[in-house]
């Protein structure tokens, strides 16, 4: 028998792009996380399945004949995130690659469309399964249309079944009574009222013992309980017009019939769908395609794998280099335990495996005859002793200078990219195993370090070529690479925790919070979980009947943004607010920091220098760039971090450095003067934007126009702006206008580097570190208005970020050179931190400033602040 697979496209969209992360993006910066979400649960469904029948039914954004009937239909539903909605199209895009049938018709519904094809198909002698997250669509159950139901717990996902009977066991109701049951509890999350004060609980006993709403108006005197019977009394048409909202029309007018939905195999797995999902990145969907002979894919890699003793590998280096075609050799070590027990070398399309401590000299002994290509050298600098002027290179730093939105650069990402190598990843090879000295021996772990070392040597040259085209040698030479050492030291350094500190510090949150708990229940005058955004928000735009008060299919929105608009409505509000905060200083940093404290005492963050598409450095595991600097309470924390005995905190930040670099970069007379004069940037802005006198300019003009000053820099909109300033869009509209007028060419100079973009499809630094802005090219308007921010941003703040490099690397170098105790050990973004020799302080606050100061010569100067104390919180 045929079989129908129907799916709601806008549900299984939603929930894709919920459950994964909001990077997943293409190269061309197109968000992927939706398809990629959708076409995972569409193949396992489609696995289990085997329909010969599907279709695809999607929303069509214009009202439909339920919001002619009732205008407030989905009224208080949040609109769709930008993010997502760019994404609708491209899916649409991948079924008709695919040869899958997706239907969308003004007027209606997906449900309606799914209602309308599952009758049509049944009556058709076939069977129907529909896949969507939407329980209203259980009304659909029969004993031969299945509803099934995608559900995360866990981090896994599972599928819940429904045949009618399968409803009616869980629900206590038929899926037809199911209506009923919505007629009188109404649907939050499409606002469809129902009677007021009959929940799911009350719906469901009425329905069971009645089966309509007519049936139970009939009886009315003996409805209980008394609440629910004078309610439905008194609330008769709503429950049944509520009932006829909620319930799916099953002869909408489509054009297509369910016999033209059929599947096509060979075109499902076909070259189009191949082509886009390669074009979209979507790499884990491109090993379905792996049985279709008609597809042109990845030529897959076969390496000539041998075995071989250290000291006949460094033998054959020496006497036959001359024979190689390249002096490139890639190289991967084994590390086990923290200890190099052997890896591989790769030398044209051989692979040597050597297993062998001595490979931690490996370094040093073969870099007299040729250069050594490694990925991710940062990792290894400690244990093969590779030095600032070791002959090494870094393929993963080379390759995020060519293309820095890649979401990784390991081995098999790089073999597809540019190699045109279809490479099995680690996880796939490796699964979950772990890797002992006997790993050596099995297949899989030797092709696992074939790949590794082939890699390194096959891209080495291909990605020096592309640095040369693109202007990146430089800097990949003298910003990048040196880099690696400076984050190596800072991680090896780390920075010293006082726990008791901390824990202390800790403990009066505690009791802050605490207090704050009891304060909000008993404004709220009732126990709650505060924590539930769910319970929150009854509380709130239920039982306080506050406005703005938007309604999910999960509840209310309790988010920042929403409470923070009503924090002058309900003295509630800002008690929730300080709550929020001081849990989340509780959590992530008191409890999270303590975790994360080695056995000498110190946290040891990891520096991520592939990652930002700007060339800003990340700090992750834990971050300590995201230390609280601004709030009082916030900042206490910084007490906690501490220097060695001995030592004091020696801490300079960049002034202004973003609009100094804009002011340089733009080269507009009046702001280099203002900056070459010393003047206060953002009073002289507030003078000349507001027309004012200097000496007249008050706090709150100066305010202003410092948040002018850095929203420029960030292409704020006018909206924004008055967001900010809490301003009207017309005022924040007129405050930008003036600022151009006053500083001209920094109009001139955004709008250039628009055009720049659009024309090259990237923005450079003044170092030539290049930034792709492929969202410039994109048919959604919020997305290439992202672009023109990023073309603006990007050149100042990838400068910025190029600079403080810079100063590290020579702060490290003088440091060292001079024999100094001190050491640099964080950097903040903008801000460096040495921990400094008592005996040292003078001499390092002189060299902080000055190198940092000189990194680069603009026609601006740069200027620092500096600060000693004996902890993070003194010194900044």
């Amino acid at each position: 028998m045929s079989k129908l697979l129907l799916i709601d496209g806008n549900s299984i969209m939603n929930r894709g792009y919920f459950a994964l992360p909001k990077t997943l993006t293409a190269r061309n910066g197109i968000h992927t996380n939706a398809i990629l979400g959708f076409l995972n649960v569409f193949y396992k469904i489609y696995d289990e399945e085997k329909p010969d029948h599907i279709a695809v039914a999607f929303d069509v954004h214009e009202p439909t004949f339920r919001h002619k009937m009732y205008e407030a239909y989905k009224g208080t539903r949040h609109s769709m995130d930008d993010e997502l909605r760019e994404q609708f199209p491209i899916i649409k895009d991948v079924l008709t690659a695919m040869g899958i049938t997706y239907v969308e018709k003004g007027g209606y519904e997906a449900d309606d469309i799914i209602g309308t094809y599952s009758r049509q198909a049944v009556s058709d002698g076939m069977n129907v399964t529909i896949l969507s997250g939407d329980r209203d669509l259980l009304q659909l159950a029969t004993d031969k249309i299945l509803v099934r139901i995608p559900k995360t717990k866990a981090g896994k996902t599972t599928i819940e079944n429904y045949y009618d009977k399968d409803v009616e066991a869980e629900y206590g109701v038929t899926p037809i009574e199911f209506i009923e049951m919505k007629g009188l509890m109404g649907d939050t999350s499409d606002n469809i009222p129902g009677v007021q004060g009959i929940g799911p609980k009350t719906a469901s006993a009425i329905i069971q013992k009645y089966h309509t709403i007519e049936a139970a108006l009939e009886d009315i005197e003996n409805i209980k309980p008394d609440k629910a019977r004078k309610n439905l009394d008194a609330e008769r048409e709503m429950a049944l017009f509520s009932r006829d909202l909620a319930t799916i029309k099953l002869d909408c007018d489509l054009e297509k019939n369910v016999n033209d939905m059929e599947v096509n195999e060979a075109v499902m797995y076909g070259s189009e769908a191949y082509l886009l999902c390669k074009e979209l990145e979507l790499n884990s969907i491109l090993k379905r395609f792996s049985g279709n002979e008609n597809v042109q894919q990845k030529k897959s890699i076969e390496l000539d794998i041998i075995d071989i003793g250290y000291s006949e590998i460094i033998d054959k280096i020496k006497k036959e280099y001359n024979k190689f075609k390249t002096n490139i050799v890639g190289f991967y070590p084994v590390v086990i335990d923290g200890q190099i027990q052997g890896g591989a070398v790769s030398i044209d399309s051989k692979v040597y495996i050597i297993q062998d401590t001595g490979v931690m000299n490996f370094v040093k002994d073969a870099e007299e005859w040729v250069e050594i290509s490694i990925n991710n050298i940062k990792d290894y600098i400690n244990l093969l002793n590779i030095k600032e002027d070791s002959k090494v290179f870094d393929v993963a730093i080379a390759a995020y200078l060519v293309d820095p939105l890649a979401s990784s650069y390991t081995y098999d990402r790089l073999g597809y990219t540019y190699l045109d190598q279809d490479i099995e990843d680690e996880k796939t090879i490796l699964g979950k195993q772990d890797i002992t000295i006997f790993s050596f021996f099995e297949q899989g772990f030797r092709k696992y370090l074939a790949y590794n070392a082939y890699v390194s040597y096959a891209v080495t040259d291909i990605l020096k070529s592309k640095m040369e085209e693109l202007g990146e040698t430089s800097l990949y030479k003298d910003v990048e690479f040196p880099a690696i050492f400076v984050l190596r030291d800072m991680e090896d350094y780390g920075i010293r925790l006082d726990r008791e500190t901390l824990v202390k510090y800790g403990d009066e949150l505690d009791v802050q919070i605490k207090q704050l708990e009891s304060e909000i229940v008993s404004l709220a005058g009732e126990e709650f979980n505060i924590n539930s955004p769910k319970q929150l928000g009854v509380i709130l735009f239920e039982k306080l009947q506050l406005k703005s008060g938007k309604k999910t299919k999960s509840g209310y929105s309790t988010s920042v943004e929403v409470l923070s608009k009503l924090k002058d409505e309900h003295p509630i509000i800002p008690k929730i607010l300080e709550y929020r905060s001081l849990t989340k200083l509780k959590s992530t940093y008191v409890d999270g920091l303590t975790g994360t404290v080695r056995g000498d005492g110190r946290i040891h963050s990891t520096f991520n220098q592939t990652v930002t598409a700007t060339g800003r450095l990340s700090s992750t595991e834990p971050n300590l760039q995201n230390i609280p600097a601004r709030s009082a309470l916030g900042r206490e924390i910084r007490k906690a971090f501490i220097p060695a005995d001995g030592y004091t905190f020696v801490d300079a930040d960049y002034s202004q450095i973003e609009l100094r670099v804009m002011a340089a970069i733009s080269k507009d007379e009046s702001l280099i003067e203002a900056f070459n004069e010393s003047k206060d940037i953002h009073a002289i802005t507030a003078s000349q934007v507001f027309g004012v006198d200097l000496d007249d300019v008050t706090p709150d003009l100066r305010r202003k126009a410092k948040a002018v000053n850095f929203g420029i820099i960030y292409g704020i909109s006018s909206f924004g702006l008055g967001e900010d300033l809490g301003i009207s869009r017309k005022e924040a509209k007129e405050y930008i206008e003036k600022y151009f007028v006053t500083y001209p060419k920094i109009k001139s100079y955004l709008d250039e580097s628009v055009e720049e973009a659009k024309k090259k499809g990237y923005v450079r630094t003044l170092m030539n570190r290049i930034r792709p802005i492929p969202e410039l090219g994109s048919s959604n308007f919020m997305q290439r208005s992202f672009g023109e921010r990023v073309a603006m941003n990007s050149p100042i703040q990838g400068t910025a970020a190029d600079i403080i490099k810079l100063a590290m690397i020579n702060v490290r170098k003088e440091l060292k050179d001079r024999g100094l105790k001190s050491r640099l050990i964080l950097q903040i973004h903008d801000e460096l931190l040495i921990e400094a020799e008592n005996s040292e302080i003078d001499i390092v606050c002189e060299l902080l400033a000055r190198n940092m100061e000189n990194a680069v010569k603009l026609s601006v100067p740069m200027y620092v602040d500096v600060h000693t104390g004996d902890s993070l919180f003194e010194a900044k």
